[in-house]
């Protein structure tokens, strides 16, 4: 019932006070699907489109190339082990204030990468990954784990990360996940042991349109995942060459395993 008040001046009559807002109307309104949840059947196209077309940024003019093989990379000619601490110091001093660009081989793991992922953070002006499929690359600023804690912490909308594992991406924001087509499966599942980047593309869109001011995205990969495969993922952040649906590009790194002093 709603109450009057009435005030005591002369000419002032009563007013009627409204009921304050419900707090479910506070809540913020919730995720599109992709393409649907609950279990509802998978809509998506053919198998063989799921790759799609191979988008992202011209290459680099003028980068150090950096080539990655194993825990060994690649400077030219030049080989080094980053797990090495002279090695690291001389990779260290090859990159300071450089643009790199990292490009990976087909059997190279994100954890067997840490410790030259380590040194182009702390040392390189800007690191790019080439896609290991087409002439293009992707900007990334790198997060160790506890970078990626404290950008997590940080009060900001959105907080768009896609979270990569071996059966698809989940896409995760500050108010929960976007919907797939399984409500308990990934945003955007595998087909046949394949990256569905067309599906993450429409996927991120909606995300976009959902948190127009976001204007980042944290790519969360796997550490025992493939570097090309996190390349191929970056690739769907792009909706069209040259022109990503996010401004920044972040991708975690696993933070470098180093043995304590005994001393």
């Amino acid at each position: 019932m709603v109450a009057a008040v009435c005030l005591m001046v002369a000419g002032v009559g009563c007013r009627e006070e409204k009921p304050a807002e419900p707090l479910k109307s506070l809540k913020p309104e919730p995720l599109p699907s992709l393409p649907a949840s609950g279990s509802a059947p998978d809509t998506r196209g053919p198998l063989e489109d799921v790759a799609g077309p191979v988008y992202g940024e011209p290459l680099p003019a003028d980068a150090l190339r950096v080539e990655l093989a194993g825990e060994r990379v690649r400077l030219g000619a030049e080989a080094f082990s980053p797990v090495r601490p002279e090695d690291a110091v001389t990779l260290t001093q090859r990159v300071k204030g450089r643009t790199v660009l990292v490009v990976p081989d087909a059997d190279t793991f994100l954890v067997q990468a840490s410790e030259l992922l380590a040194v182009l953070r702390e040392s390189a002006a800007t690191v790019w990954l080439a896609h290991p499929d087409g002439p293009v690359a992707y900007p990334v600023v790198l997060r160790d784990e506890a970078g990626f804690r404290a950008w997590l912490e940080e009060v900001a909308p959105g907080k768009l990360r896609i979270i990569m594992r071996g059966d698809g991406f989940e896409l995760t924001t500050s108010v929960g996940k976007l919907p797939g087509p399984d409500a308990n499966g990934p945003s955007v599942p595998v087909r046949e042991g394949r990256q569905d980047i067309v599906t993450l593309r429409k996927g991120l869109g909606l995300l976009k349109g959902r948190f127009k001011t976001s204007e980042d995205i944290c790519l969360v990969p796997s550490f025992g995942m493939e570097v090309a495969q996190v390349a191929r993922a970056l690739g769907g952040v792009f909706s069209a060459p040259g022109e990503p649906i996010f401004d920044t590009l972040c991708l975690v790194y696993p933070t470098p395993h180093r043995p304590t002093d005994a001393g």
